[in-house]
């Protein structure tokens, strides 16, 4: 099974380097780099590590479309800027993906922090995706390209791109939560502050299953902020 790994960026020179290092021990079918107007080493980084390295008009949804139509493997991989994976997951995926039946997933989500707060945000995260469904951006999504394609990709949303994506393809089949481990930073968390980000995030993703338009979500998001 062939896998592209798409990685959507936007100035993310401070964490890209040690994303696309282990990435490229996986030794993946293809590596695409799809860069929404870094204006800072980002491109210059992500070009060491792969000759797939796409720019386009910023927005993470555009920007892992355009990844996905420039990739020839049958099993999509998108991976956020700031993610890394559990040394058996990919393989764990790899075989996991061999059942015809799977028609995509995600991993177990792990904020690498300490703080119990976040190891609390953690357990909850993962509670919310083996249970309810839903499952975010930062767990690693994996899908095959001809579901992805037959969904047409992520819709074009401002926000909740990873959330309204993975509803519509829980509908198209069964699909997979992995019990290993994406990992990502803490950073917006720590910079944001720890109740403020989390609750924020919740509220928002509560407002989307209301149906409040994004447009809307989206300006309320960068105010607060």
């Amino acid at each position: 099974m062939k896998v592209s790994i798409i990685v959507p960026t936007l100035n993310e020179e401070s964490v890209i380097e040690t994303t696309l290092t282990q990435i490229c021990l996986l030794d993946p079918h293809e590596l695409i780099v799809s860069d929404g107007g870094s204006d800072d080493a980002t491109l210059q980084i992500a070009g060491r590590f792969t000759q797939h390295v796409i720019t386009g008009s910023s927005g993470r949804a555009n920007q892992m479309n355009t990844g996905a139509q420039k990739a020839t493997g049958d099993l999509l991989l998108f991976l956020h800027a700031d993610n890394r994976l559990e040394s058996s997951a990919y393989q764990k995926m790899r075989q996991s993906m061999e059942n015809p039946s799977w028609i995509g997933g995600a991993f177990t989500l792990c904020i690498e922090s300490g703080r119990w707060s976040l190891k609390l945000i953690t357990l909850l995260a993962n509670i919310r995706s083996k249970y309810l469904g839903l499952a975010y951006g930062d767990q690693g999504f994996f899908v095959r390209k001809e579901m992805f394609d037959a969904l047409n990709g992520y819709s074009p949303l401002p926000i909740c791109e990873d959330l309204e994506f993975y509803q519509r393809l829980r509908k198209k089949g069964p699909v997979i939560i992995l019990k290993e481990k994406a990992y990502t930073s803490p950073r917006r968390w720590i910079k944001e502050g720890i109740f403020f980000t989390t609750a924020r995030n919740i509220l928002i993703a509560v407002l989307f299953g209301l149906k409040f338009p994004p447009r809307i979500l989206t300006k309320w998001y960068l105010a607060i902020r």
